[in-house]
């Protein structure tokens, strides 16, 4: 499965899901574009979009968008806090549906 990782999540992640096609905003060329912008795009070339952008949902309509999104709720950005999630993360990340959100953590 193609899951883009938000420009707050570290890069290293991508590694830690593995049998997924993981790629950073920023290497897809996408960095500093405006979520409504990025989800826009993101949405014909990747099944799902991971972040930690707790407003997203709020200030999205991701159901007429049609992505799906797995929303990280971790202490930090930085892999210690986020490697206990993976096991969460890649489950959110199977049952992905068409413009619904999922939770992962606190």
């Amino acid at each position: 499965m193609r899951v883009l990782l938000d420009e707050s999540l570290p890069h290293d992640l991508a590694a830690e899901l593995p049998g997924h096609d993981v790629r950073p905003v920023s290497k897809q060329g996408w960095a500093g574009l405006e979520n409504g912008e990025l989800l826009r795009r993101a949405r014909h070339e990747f099944a799902v979009f991971v972040t930690m952008d707790q407003n997203l949902p709020y200030q999205q309509n991701l159901q007429a968008i049609g992505m799906p999104v797995v929303l990280i709720h971790a202490k930090s950005n930085r892999m210690t806090n986020l490697r206990p999630l993976i096991p969460a993360m890649l489950e959110a990340i199977a049952g992905a549906q068409s413009g619904v959100v999922r939770r992962v953590g606190a």
